[in-house]
């Protein structure tokens, strides 16, 4: 059993600063939760993350994951189009190719960013889902895709939060992620949902969907996301 957990830059990811290292075998952060603890193993992050944010000193079994790593193992769930252009979304998709786990828990990857208080760990960031962006019209079907994909590996995903999440993975805490089993799902549904996507054809191997975001017909995308979200159980947000 592999049991990964991965963080992200939400405000509430510091609270995993005292969580022992134990039931986690591997530690993925995201951007700048680097920064969180320093007891993690990879650190995911986009070409165009800025190099005075990144770790100057790196421990001999740590490692740099970058879009030369990541968008080979994501085209291999669906591509960006389809898995979603949150970072979240693909060190997901990229622990689950390149680890191979059992569980994947993540903190700090609840993409709810209010107006009057401090959207990431270290203060106000950009908030990639409320940029103008044609693969995040639902989170929430994004994530419910994911967990199938995940389900589909043997995997189990879990939120490690306590606050409102546009997620849908079940909650969970470090304590009880291992013992996580795979999401259910209707096996039709997933199976239309993967003919769909097939016959819509947005694919973008490069990753960069953005430069071909004229071919695509957000109403499809979204009677898409309709199909990924009813091939799961109620959504298991919590607001």
């Amino acid at each position: 059993m592999t049991v990964v957990l991965i963080l992200g830059s939400g405000p509430n990811v510091v609270t995993c600063r005292d969580w022992s290292r134990a039931p986690f075998d591997r530690i993925v952060a995201i951007n700048n939760a680097w920064a969180v603890r320093p007891d993690w193993d990879d650190l995911i992050h986009p070409d165009d993350f800025p190099e005075e944010r990144q770790p100057v000193d790196l421990r001999a079994d740590q490692r740099i994951i970058r879009a030369s790593d990541y968008v080979s193992l994501q085209n291999q769930f669906g591509g960006f189009v389809y898995a979603g252009g949150t970072m979240a979304f693909t060190a997901t998709y990229w622990a689950l190719a390149a680890l191979k786990p059992s569980v994947i828990a993540v903190l700090g990857c609840d993409m709810v960013y209010p107006k009057n208080d401090n959207t990431h760990f270290y203060g106000t960031g950009t908030a990639d889902p409320l940029r103008e962006d044609v693969t995040l019209r639902s989170l929430e079907a994004k994530s419910a895709r994911l967990m199938v994909m995940a389900a589909r590996q043997g995997c189990a995903v879990v939120n490690l939060s306590t606050d409102e999440s546009r997620l849908v993975f079940p909650r969970a805490t470090p304590g009880d992620a291992p013992q996580a089993k795979p999401a259910a799902y209707d096996a039709q549904t997933v199976k239309d949902a993967l003919a769909e996507e097939t016959r819509l054809g947005y694919y973008v191997p490069s990753g960069k969907y953005w430069k071909e975001e004229d071919r695509f017909d957000t109403a499809a995308i979204d009677a898409l996301d309709a199909l990924w979200l009813r091939s799961i159980p109620a959504p298991q947000t919590m607001s």
